[in-house]
């Protein structure tokens, strides 16, 4: 096995090799989920004036002594600022306005008693200044970069979008994906009764949830019998069409799989084929002629999960231009078998203990065909070559399905 890349090895293989996808502007409605690909700067002090921000009066406080004010006027959220020329009056606030000029303090309704035009504090109530202001530009200054490239856009990017007049935004284009399930074997899910020797077609269906849950929804799904020449054909239509093209199966050492043979064929440059790790060894990657990403995953339904999400996921999110981040850590419950020369990726239930601490339980799958279990399993861990299984309380990485 020693002349087999690492998982790192093979990750950064993988990664010197990849492009950054197109950029496109979308309406600020349609991009949530999207990676930015622009800065975003403020557009003005935030908030852009002194902000009520309760509703009562607004005073000046001249004179600490004072304890009933003469309404002067009203300041409602929305309006244009309104001004207090005389310190014994009081204009009435609503949350949200800005504070009138010549005021200096809110006093909450709650601590105030209206008797006619005029309003009184309630008693033992003692103002401060600046209290239930929120000062202009204490959240931001005009021109302050507010996002960079490379961040997912979620609620609260969407929010500083808005507010700050972005109706159209920069982000990275999705990528078009073709999903190839290879093998004779392979029968439609709705295929009734399944003739000896089929199974249906479940690898390309898992992938396709595995992209769409990450923003990849440009799939399109299809399959190939075990045959060199309709594997290359297809193979030819789809990278004709596709930038990126993930075949399940046909990617390893027998006599009928005929991916890598079919990829050569069509100028697609191997960049790794087998990696020393279990499950998921016989994986290939290439990039076609016009810089297509070709990822040929095991048929193994196991082995094909822990390559997307190990591979194929992390380096379709880089060359989206997503801001890289480092892999979440979890602590094992319980001991869990490793190789000498392979990286082990074991499938894991998450829970939180007592501590906060993210402790994975290994529910190990018997081969990498078995995947009735996975609906139980959060993820896979990776746990590095040993000659001793790893012991409870190690801490390793967790790459979530």
């Amino acid at each position: 096995m020693s002349d087999l890349p690492s998982v790192n090895e093979a990750e950064q293989r993988i990664r010197a090799r990849l492009p950054l996808f197109a950029s496109e502007r979308v309406a600020l409605d349609a991009a949530a989920g999207r990676v930015l690909r622009q800065c975003v700067l403020a557009e003005r002090d935030q908030p852009p004036f002194d902000r009520v921000m309760m509703d009562g009066i607004a005073i000046t406080l001249a004179d600490t002594a004072r304890r009933r004010f003469t309404v002067a006027g009203c300041q409602m959220a929305g309006m244009a600022g309104q001004a207090l020329h005389d310190p014994s009056g009081c204009i009435e606030v609503t949350t949200g306005a800005m504070l009138p000029q010549g005021c200096d303090c809110v006093v909450p309704v709650e601590q105030t008693v209206r008797e006619g035009e005029q309003i009184r504090l309630a008693d033992d109530y003692l103002p401060v200044p600046r209290q239930f202001i929120h000062p202009r530009g204490s959240d931001c200054r005009q021109g302050e970069q507010l996002l960079t490239p490379g961040v997912r856009l979620r609620a609260p990017e969407l929010a500083v979008l808005a507010a700050n007049g972005i109706a159209e935004v920069e982000v990275a284009a999705v990528p078009g994906v073709a999903i190839v399930a290879t093998g004779d074997e392979l029968a439609e899910v709705e295929q009734q009764p399944l003739a000896d020797g089929q199974i249906r077609r479940s690898n390309d269906r898992a992938l396709a949830a595995a992209l769409r849950a990450r923003g990849f929804d440009e799939v399109r799904l299809t399959r190939v019998p075990d045959d060199l020449a309709a594997t290359t054909e297809r193979l030819a239509e789809l990278l004709a069409t596709r930038q990126v093209l993930v075949l399940s199966g046909g990617v390893s050492v027998g006599q009928r799989d005929f991916v890598p043979e079919a990829l050569r064929a069509l100028g697609v440059e191997k960049v790794l084929h087998r990696i020393a790790q279990r499950p998921g060894k016989p994986m290939w990657f290439g990039v076609g002629p016009q810089g297509q990403l070709v990822f040929a995953l095991p048929g193994n339904p196991v082995s094909a999960l822990v390559c997307a999400v190990r591979y194929l996921l992390p380096s379709l999110e880089q060359a989206m231009g997503l801001l890289p981040r480092p892999a979440e850590r979890v602590v094992l419950a319980a001991p869990a078998a490793t190789s000498p020369t392979l990286t082990c990726f074991v499938p894991v239930r998450v829970h939180h203990d007592d501590a906060g601490r993210a402790v994975a339980t290994p529910v190990p799958a018997p081969t990498s065909g078995d995947f009735s279990t996975l609906p139980h399993t959060d993820g896979v861990m990776e746990l590095a070559p040993s000659n001793h299984a790893a012991p409870a309380g190690t801490v390793a990485a967790l790459y979530r399905w």
